[in-house]
């Protein structure tokens, strides 16, 4: 097991390249009845009362009030489909790896890294830290939050679910900490899959 800086990677017999199956993502969340998601997230901002209450009398600040409301609605939308897009993204990579888990199980030579673990397997963190060697994510997604997301909510809770707080502070970390959680749970020795070794396309379906 060659050992560069930090990371150790596996050795697999021969020098040719394997081929696995293609990642297929969908880049853009389906987020269906827009006005719908808004009236949700507008009604959000009123329940947290995240905006103090006017005298109905002073209509220049009701106006300015209802402005504000309609600004934290959309930011609140905007937050909420950047969590969707990171969820789908995960969701994407962990049915990647479990049919890269197929293909493994199909190779004599990749068979024996695999462990007889039980889904979801912790170990198969290597698969990845391959997507990030492989330099595999979109613009504005963290590949571990993705992955993060998708290991806590195993489907996408609708706006309704969160708190506002959630949205704007706390998925982030949230999401880091199940990560973490889910790989420290790779037993040793840690390895890592040499990139060079692996070749597959990422096919984007939302295109």
């Amino acid at each position: 097991m060659p050992v560069i800086g930090p990371r150790r990677y596996v050795e697999i017999p021969g020098d040719g390249t394997h081929e696995l199956p293609p990642l297929l993502v969908r880049s853009t969340p389906c987020v269906r009845r827009l006005e719908d998601i808004l009236e949700m997230a507008e009604a959000l901002v009123e329940s947290e009362e995240l905006i103090p209450p006017v005298p109905q009398e002073d209509s220049a600040a009701a106006a300015e009030r209802q402005w504000r409301k309609m600004d934290l609605a959309l930011q609140l939308v905007e937050q909420y489909a950047i969590l969707l897009t990171h969820w789908k993204w995960g969701d994407s990579v962990l049915e990647w790896i479990r049919q890269c888990e197929i293909t493994f199980c199909r190779h004599p030579h990749l068979r024996p890294l695999l462990r007889p673990d039980v889904w979801p397997h912790a170990g198969r963190r290597s698969f990845v830290q391959l997507l990030a060697d492989k330099g595999v994510i979109a613009e504005d997604v963290a590949l571990q939050k993705a992955v993060g997301l998708r290991l806590t909510f195993r489907q996408p809770p609708p706006l309704t679910c969160f708190s506002d707080q959630f949205l704007f502070y706390l998925n982030s970390s949230v999401a880091a900490s199940a990560f973490a959680k889910w790989a420290e749970m790779t037993p040793e020795p840690v390895w890592s899959l040499p990139p060079e070794r692996f070749h597959f396309e990422v096919v984007d379906l939302s295109r």
